[in-house]
């Protein structure tokens, strides 16, 4: 069943990203999207193609992917179905230390400043975050540290915001938070891909651990789990996965949180399983947002990070309603 539904979201993920191919501001025929693939086609749609369209929807996928799963492993390693990288404080970091740099203008002084910040930045929590899980008795006090963490990284972005040196500076701080693939290169893709690959690499090893959490902590030491590995883990995992997003997209909310939840049923609500689909679902759902900020017929083009919350945050409000957080 499970391999069944990786193939279908597999097959639409790659149906999603074709169609981001053929739409946009000049619409491209699918014979024209398939010669520009094969660099047969015109200058204009290989460009259009390969320097515009095609990373910024591998892009959205990939930031999608990331928080998917990284969602999935928290929720499983937490037991909380609330559970998502922003708990744990590691994509306001990540967003605080992008922050920085542009609150500074240090973002000019190359093209890998901003993402590697974000990187850095996430990398600062989920180091912080590993400090208490190997002290911490409870999945509780890990989920307190996060929130007070992710609380304190926005207060110290606001206090950024309020002292930014120029309207110019001001706007490129918001539009970081509000989250965008826009422009992104491959470049950009392949600086963040290696944080991306290794944290998704470490959540899929550890899967078999976020299975035996279900039958409680002490259970699960009880049939041999090392806990503080697992927590360990889990949260290296899912650290470097969202610092590889947030130096990709910026901040993106609610994916990590809805993903997990719509295939849980679809894998009967195995955590060892849910990962691989959220991951497939996560970056479903936000190549689909990515397409709708570019059609949408406004003049200023919506962040994604936006139009992300206007799709998860009443996806989450119809499963918090129909009960399914409390499985």
């Amino acid at each position: 069943m499970t391999a069944r539904v990786n193939l279908a979201l597999a097959a639409l993920l790659a149906g999603t990203i074709f169609l981001a191919l053929l739409l946009g501001s000049v619409a491209l025929p699918p014979a024209a999207v398939f010669a520009a693939l094969g660099f047969h086609g015109e200058p204009g749609d290989i460009l259009v193609v390969w320097q515009i369209r095609l990373p910024r929807a591998l892009a959205a996928a990939m930031v999608g992917a990331a928080l998917g799963m990284s969602g999935a492993a928290l929720q499983g390693l937490l037991r909380n179905p609330l559970a998502e990288p922003g708990i744990l404080g590691v994509s306001a970091t990540a967003a605080l230390f992008a922050t920085f740099v542009l609150f500074f203008g240090l973002a000019g002084a190359g093209a890998l400043v901003l993402p590697l910040a974000a990187v850095a930045g996430a990398l600062a929590a989920t180091i912080l975050v590993g400090l208490a899980a190997l002290r911490a008795r409870s999945a509780v006090t890990l989920i307190l540290v996060g929130i007070g963490l992710s609380s304190f990284s926005a207060a110290l972005m606001a206090l950024l915001m309020n002292l930014a040196p120029n309207p110019f500076t001001l706007a490129d701080m918001i539009n970081w938070t509000l989250g965008t693939v826009a422009n992104r290169s491959f470049v950009d893709l392949a600086h963040a891909a290696p944080f991306l690959l290794v944290g998704a690499a470490i959540l899929f090893v550890s899967r078999r651990g976020l299975a035996a959490l279900t039958l409680g902590e002490e259970a699960a030491e009880g049939i041999g789990l090392d806990l503080r590995r697992q927590r360990l883990a889990t949260i290296l995992g899912a650290g470097l996965a969202t610092g590889a997003a947030v130096s990709l997209a910026g901040a993106i909310g609610f994916v990590g949180i809805v993903a997990p939840h719509l295939v849980r049923p679809l894998v009967g609500h195995d955590p060892a399983r849910l990962l691989v689909p959220s991951a497939l679902l996560g970056a479903l759902v936000l190549v689909l947002a990515d397409i709708g900020v570019r059609l949408l017929p406004t003049d200023a083009e919506l962040r994604l990070g936006v139009v992300a919350a206007l799709i998860g945050a009443p996806i989450f409000v119809w499963i918090a309603a129909r009960g399914r957080l409390v499985r």
